[in-house]
């Protein structure tokens, strides 16, 4: 059976590169009826964090994702690496290396000046038997080494690259256990995959030179090789690596921008993939159903946030209003635009202001910034709009006349309303626009926006006719 997985530090919050890699090996597992592993990768004692480990759960359940059993986490399993490090030493696969941190430190000073890439002499892989003794009689601290051995080379399958090859001549003895007991990367991912029965490893192409060294610990430690996957990385508009100069990275911070979980997780999905035709918008069931690993790019994809807040927009349209309203609730009332009781006790109100609203907003945030009017009477006018909607001096006139019309009017459907406010432009033969875009301006502070017959009508006969009164005065006063 085919098991994947995915294996964060909690140094940090789950970063969007972080999380694309989480979905194509959740994809990959569903897809193949597999399963989907979660370790936390925490052997890094001094900066990883309870906080972070919440975090990074928290995140990955919040774009939809499920894993099999408990997370594993390498701290508790120290001393199992330490065996499987002793067990190589003892097979001559290892050795002990007494060089201390300041010799290693001044070799690669030497290096680097030479301008030579640093490389360890394996001075320590020459200790006699005596030697060694003296050295452990002595309580003398030992980091262990992976014997690499010279001539030929170290080679994989990539499912994205195809072949990769390493020279032996450049990979020095790396340290698979530090002096003070705790395994580096590549003893403890490769010990944890082998047990955890992980048959593909799919991560991002930064691991590449890390797998020739995790290839000869498989091999040294007679277990079979997994299948790898390097993901090409996310790129920022420049071009360069996605980092924080670039703007948000960690999931959560998506989350506080108002994007949806479901949203997020189809736009990281198609990005550097593809399910062979133009489709983007694409359910779970259809990403698990067309996901392979032949359609991930060779090259980085671009992280376009504008392309993420179009996905979300289509996203929130066709999200049921029952399901919004939890959300939105909150920006109504951290902006406040409404109180809690308000929203409340006009439940209904809220699902029709939210079904007129959606099919023009893109996050979450939207519904309280361009809706609050719904609410409350607008403190202001979009200047832009003033500018272009409420500089003909008969303006106030117009829409003065409108609201006596309205107010009058027995019936305040969006079918009556424009009845009412077409009647009044052929009475006074001006074009219907010259009333709609200063009305849509006064009763919301916006030039544009839903429906405006529609968002008249949802507002009520009493809110329309007030508003529309209010702006003639303040027309008029200036």
């Amino acid at each position: 059976m085919i098991a994947v997985r995915f294996a964060p530090s909690p140094t940090g919050y789950l970063h969007i590169g972080g999380a694309r890699t989480a979905i194509f090996n959740w994809l990959f597992a569903k897809k193949h009826g597999g399963k989907f592993f979660l370790r936390i990768e925490d052997t890094d004692l001094q900066r990883s964090g309870e906080e972070m480990t919440r975090a990074i759960l928290d995140s990955l359940a919040w774009l939809g994702l499920d894993w099999q059993g408990e997370p594993v986490y390498q701290s508790q399993r120290f001393p199992i690496y330490q065996n499987q490090a002793q067990l190589l030493v003892r097979q001559k696969k290892a050795y002990r290396c007494f060089c201390s941190p300041e010799e290693i430190n001044a070799a690669r000073e030497r290096a680097k000046a030479a301008k030579q890439n640093f490389k360890y002499d394996g001075r320590c892989r020459k200790l006699s038997p005596q030697e060694i003794e003296q050295h452990l009689a002595a309580q003398k601290p030992f980091a262990i080494r992976f014997a690499v051995q010279p001539g030929g080379a170290t080679s994989f399958k990539d499912e994205i690259r195809e072949a990769v090859s390493f020279d032996n001549e450049v990979i020095d003895d790396f340290v698979v256990l530090r002096s003070d007991g705790v395994p580096t990367y590549h003893l403890a991912v490769v010990v944890d995959d082998h047990e955890m029965g992980i048959t593909h490893v799919i991560r991002g192409e930064d691991h590449i030179s890390n797998t020739p060294k995790q290839v000869l610990l498989y091999n040294a430690l007679g277990w079979p090789v997994p299948v790898f996957a390097h993901v090409p990385l996310i790129l920022g508009p420049d071009k360069s690596r996605l980092s924080k100069r670039h703007g948000a990275t960690a999931v959560g911070e998506y989350a506080a921008k108002g994007f949806l979980p479901e949203a997020l997780f189809n736009f990281l999905a198609v990005l550097g993939w593809s399910p062979g035709d133009d489709r983007e918008i694409l359910a779970k069931e259809e990403l698990i159903s067309l996901f392979d690993l032949s359609g991930i790019s060779k090259s980085g994809a671009v992280f376009d946030e504008k392309k993420l807040e179009w996905m979300n927009g289509q996203y929130l349209s066709m999200t049921p209003v029952e399901r919004l309203a939890p959300l939105v609730e909150k920006s109504f009332i951290d902006s406040g635009a409404a109180a809690a009781a308000e929203l409340q006790n006009t439940r209904e109100y809220l699902l029709q202001v939210l079904a007129l609203l959606k099919p023009k907003v893109k996050l979450i945030q939207d519904f309280a910034a361009f809706g609050a009017y719904f609410f409350r009477d607008p403190e202001q006018y979009e200047e832009a709009a003033r500018l272009k909607h409420w500089q003909d001096p008969k303006t106030p006139e117009y829409l003065e006349k409108l609201a006596a019309r309205l107010a009058e009017s027995s019936e305040f459907s969006p079918q009556k309303t424009e009845e009412t406010l077409r009647h009044l432009a052929e009475d006074m033969s001006i074009a219907a626009s010259k009333l709609i875009h200063p009305t849509r301006l006064a009763i919301s502070g916006f030039g544009v926006g839903p429906g405006l017959f529609e968002m008249m009508a949802l507002l009520g006969q009493d809110r329309v006719v007030r508003r529309l009164q209010k702006a003639v005065k303040l027309l008029k006063a200036n």
